[in-house]
């Protein structure tokens, strides 16, 4: 199952605050949390921590905390000890932001508090293979990518690709960062710029980002990067798929009940023998066949458009398709909606064969 997380930083806000937060999470359907144990600079801030793990805790959410070979040594504490940071922080799982020989991370994998060992992807080399060598517990290996909080330097989708495939090619478990438009904080100061793991995704709305990490098939988890994102933006990815692509779509004036029937209430694929110009969705012209289907917004086809072919074809009326290309429109196709401009870069990724639908 895929899943949603916050991350939550104590030494930016108040116990209180963190609460309303993570229960509203916890209402749309999030049940992770990560944090930063590299950023807590005294035991004030490390008691805030465990108080607010411990509430998380008992609503069901699963705790991941970010730590580095120093911060052990600044804990008095080696790899040896994580069975007691497991139980000081209420933790699922200890992020390792820079990792140790290979050996160390197969060794903490094995010790019986089970506690889950998380990897950066972001580094994109063989690490995770190294540590696979020495024979760990494949069960407590999981994984998560960086974010970036300064402009451009985010990673490349082409990067993101290679080193979250290596992870899945092992059937590890993956996570990524999505950046809220309105929080804040991230670990270490105020991050007016966000907190994503794709540099592309900074400026997107947040279920855009949603939609092509999970689209992507190499990630299983969606954590927001810095806090506080808002009630809208939780309830809107509470709200979403998450296992099949849809579509924002904003219908016209003139598409009719029936036209939005199909749109809305029939289920979608790509067809295998696909085409660079439209992706089609052929089952509807047969469901509807014997249905009248009047000519309406018979204007040239843009990128983006959601059309039906009318009565003028009687071969494909009813078939629905989503414009790839600009092409011309002979009169025999309505323009029945328009997918949102921000999301039609989405359009390029569907595959053959691919299930999708569309949500107003």
């Amino acid at each position: 199952m895929r899943r949603l997380g916050i991350s939550i930083y104590p030494q930016h806000s108040t116990l209180e605050e963190m609460k309303s937060y993570i229960q509203l999470a916890h209402e749309n359907g999030f049940d992770r949390i990560f944090t930063c144990l590299m950023s807590m600079k005294n035991d004030e801030e490390r008691n805030k921590l465990q108080q607010i793990n411990k509430f998380a805790k008992q609503l069901g959410f699963d705790i991941s905390a970010d730590i580095a070979p120093q911060v052990f040594e600044d804990l008095g504490l080696t790899y040896r000890d994580i069975a007691q940071i497991k139980q000081q922080y209420h933790l699922a799982a200890l992020r390792l932001d820079m990792g140790f020989s290979g050996q160390e991370e197969a060794f903490m994998s094995l010790n019986p508090c089970d506690l889950k060992v998380e990897l950066n992807i972001s580094n994109g080399t063989k690490y995770v293979e190294n540590i696979l060598s020495y024979q760990p517990n494949r069960e407590n290996i999981i994984g998560c990518h960086n974010f970036y909080p300064r402009l451009y330097t985010g990673i490349s989708r082409s990067h993101f690709l290679n080193a979250s495939k290596l992870f899945k090619d092992n059937h590890i478990r993956t996570a990524a960062m999505i950046s809220s438009q309105h929080a804040k904080f991230g670990p270490w100061e105020e991050t007016p710029h966000g907190l994503p793991t794709l540099e592309e995704h900074r400026h997107l709305p947040i279920t855009v980002q949603a939609k092509d990490l999970w689209h992507t098939g190499l990630i299983d988890d969606l954590i927001i990067g810095n806090m506080y994102a808002s009630e809208e933006e939780l309830q809107a990815l509470g709200r979403l798929n998450r296992n099949k692509l849809e579509l924002r779509v904003v219908t016209t004036e003139q598409t009719s009940a029936l036209e939005k029937n199909i749109i809305f209430d029939e289920p979608h694929f790509n067809r295998g023998d696909v085409s660079e110009y439209v992706i089609r969705s052929t089952q509807s012209r047969v469901k509807y066949k014997n249905e009248q289907f009047p000519a309406h917004d018979t204007n040239d086809l843009e990128v983006g458009d959601v059309t039906i072919d009318n009565d003028l074809d009687v071969r494909y009326k009813g078939e629905l398709q989503v414009v790839l290309k600009e092409i011309p429109n002979s009169g025999s196709t309505n323009v029945v909606a328009k997918v949102v401009p921000e999301e039609r870069f989405l359009l390029h990724q569907i595959q053959p064969w691919e299930s999708f639908g569309f949500t107003k």
